[in-house]
């Protein structure tokens, strides 16, 4: 049995609600993402990428304002070093601000080649060897994109097409990261990108959405889960929008949110072999990130909060403290 080894990887995770506002194309994302710390897996979450009106939330969301962040992402993350590249903006970055491309079109432009040897298996060897016929083998690279990177107006068929200007950013060799999943659930957004070389320990890949809005199901509010193995280790990254307020009872709707989402988001079971303990609900992974904008608030007014701020009270504002 050959002995285990620890090693250590950074994680990045970042949460913003942008407050229903397309990005503009002059932003740059790179103190946002802290780029220069060059971590080895970034997870990314949006609330409120688009507003969240009744077209929105009961018909078709708008996948366009998503495309435009993934690529501020990619140009901040995929910049090249030199000064000439710092100056310039990617040829796709700024067609996309300027297109209303498909999410799930502009994922694979996104991808390096390392991205298909992302394994949807990688359990041990041992286990490959005794149980070869149970064992899931991976699916075809096309499923993989279409399941994990799209929005639900992806997947309802009403994407929109894609300009021909639309191409990959940079060469396989040019481009640090890739883009591993990216996922819309209206108002919600959560992308997550892995230093390419690392693309093949990562495996297990999977998306669960808990609507929590309108009449309880609803996707102006939830979440989008992500879970995934890097190496032996299973991560989930729980991206939330809980219920808002500060009226009594609203605390209670953003815990039941909570039990709710813990309570319904469920896994697929893509590992078919009888010892795998690949996980399938939240609380049995070996790490859970949980981010988003989660409502939580000191439970005091305005004035009182500022008050006990400038008197430097923190015990009391701790004792209010809703999270």
């Amino acid at each position: 049995m050959p002995s285990s080894q620890v090693q250590s990887f950074s994680v990045f995770v970042a949460t913003w609600n942008v407050g229903g506002k397309s990005p503009h194309s002059g932003l740059n994302l790179d103190d946002f993402l802290q780029v220069h710390d060059e971590s080895d897996i970034y997870v990314l979450g949006f609330q409120e990428i688009v507003p969240l009106n009744a077209g929105n939330v009961l018909v078709a969301e708008d996948s366009e304002p998503a495309a435009k962040w993934l690529a501020l992402i990619n140009q901040s993350l995929n910049r090249s070093y030199s000064m000439a590249s710092r100056r310039s903006k990617s040829p796709l970055c700024s067609s996309l601000l300027f297109q209303k491309p498909s999410l799930k079109k502009v994922c694979k432009s996104f991808r390096t080649e390392s991205r298909r040897r992302l394994k949807t298996c990688n359990c041990s060897p041992i286990l490959e060897r005794n149980y070869s016929r149970d064992c899931c083998v991976r699916p075809p690279l096309t499923n993989m994109t279409e399941d994990y990177c799209s929005s639900e107006e992806d997947e309802d068929g009403l994407s929109n097409h894609v300009s021909s200007e639309i191409s990959t950013p940079a060469s396989a060799n040019q481009m640090k990261y890739s883009l591993i999943t990216g996922k819309q659930m209206v108002g919600i957004f959560v992308t997550v990108w892995v230093r390419k070389e690392l693309v093949q320990h990562v495996s297990h890949l999977r998306i669960s959405n808990v609507g929590r809005g309108i009449l309880g199901c609803l996707g102006n509010k939830g979440c989008i889960s992500v879970s995934m193995s890097f190496h032996q280790t299973s991560f989930c990254f729980v991206c939330s929008h809980l219920a808002s307020g500060e009226k009594e009872g609203d605390q209670r709707r953003r815990n039941l949110d909570v039990i709710e989402i813990i309570k319904n988001t469920q896994f697929s079971r893509i590992c078919k072999s009888p010892c795998s303990r690949i996980p399938e609900k939240i609380m049995e992974h070996d790490r859970v990130i949980w981010l988003g904008d989660l409502n939580y608030r000191i439970a005091l007014s305005y004035s009182e909060t500022r008050r006990l701020l400038e008197q430097y009270n923190l015990d009391t504002l701790l004792d209010k403290d809703q999270g």
